[in-house]
């Protein structure tokens, strides 16, 4: 049996909520989104975890979090910077921004050599969720045969903006093909996108199956990162070196359109919560403090 580990990205400082969002309280005992998510983890089975940073931010994450885990997990830390790229290649000048989750996952290479599971710091994915796909990659897998996590689409809207999804094309249970929408917003229990700044918006099923970045890998997805980045830099600095972010779902793409991997969708019944805006944060309070009086997390957890 295979002990998968637990990847967390960690590095945004999320520039649309304002502020270190991975460290900001959501109940009355000062624990963080990532404290529930590290709880459920650790309650599914997950004993090692990477926590993906930034240099800026190592001694108050340390601080808040990961000291504290270090009793619960074999924790380990990895640095995102911007100047982490192949060899032969030079960050651009005008470059500030990360250059993404599969960049982010990449600069983990050296701490995985198991199976392991990525995640979003900030995002609250419901215990469910974690053991559903810790039982999937503790079996037995050939390389090449990953898994993602699918939320409702319904379930991951907030009322107080658009959100970015990847919304799922599924197959006899296998994704076969994600594609980004950048501009979802919520319209009663189903949503719309745009892709003209909200000058029109296109219907979608609240049922649609998407992507928010809870994947499962055989520990082969990081050679297949590491393989496809200077691809990837060649057809996107010369078009957007400022902006263009290599993504998780790009190279999962690709993989499923060469026949080189296949991704399982296992589907999820949670309800996905997190702050893209500052609004966001009271109506994560309420949730979290309703899961609590069901019972679902006590008082103190990994503390």
């Amino acid at each position: 049996m295979n002990q998968p580990a637990l990847v967390i990205l960690a590095a945004g400082m999320g520039s649309r909520f304002g502020g270190l969002k991975q460290i900001t309280a959501v109940d009355d005992f000062g624990h963080a989104i990532i404290d529930f998510s590290l709880f459920d983890a650790y309650r599914a089975g997950f004993r090692k975890v990477v926590f993906v940073i930034k240099h800026e931010i190592e001694a108050d994450f340390k601080a808040f979090i990961g000291h504290r885990m270090e009793k619960y997990f074999d924790v380990r830390y990895v640095f995102q910077q911007t100047d982490m790229l192949p060899e032969g290649y030079s960050l651009p000048e005008c470059r500030v921004k990360p250059w993404g989750t599969a960049h982010a996952v990449l600069c983990a290479k050296h701490e995985i050599s198991e199976p392991f599971v990525v995640i979003n710091a900030d995002d609250f994915y419901g215990r469910g969720a974690y053991e559903t796909i810790y039982s999937y990659l503790a079996a037995e897998h050939a390389p090449g045969e990953h898994a993602m996590v699918a939320y409702e689409l319904r379930n991951t809207v907030t009322e107080y903006g658009t959100v970015a999804r990847g919304v799922c094309e599924v197959t006899d249970g296998f994704l076969s093909g994600v594609t980004e929408r950048v501009k979802i917003a919520k319209r009663g229990s189903d949503a719309a996108y745009s892709e003209d700044g909200g000058e029109s918006w296109i219907p979608l099923d609240g049922s649609s199956p998407v992507s928010m970045n809870f994947w499962g890998f055989q520990a082969d997805m990081m050679d297949e990162l590491e393989k496809r980045f200077p691809a990837w830099l060649d057809e996107n600095l010369p078009k957007s070196p400022e902006k263009a972010e290599y993504f998780l779902p790009f190279v999962a793409n690709a993989l499923i359109h060469e026949g080189e991997g296949s991704v399982r969708v296992l589907p999820c019944r949670e309800t996905w919560y997190g702050i893209t805006y500052h609004d966001d944060l009271q109506s994560v309070r309420e949730a979290i403090a309703k899961l609590r009086e069901s019972g679902a997390y006590p008082k103190t957890m990994l503390d």
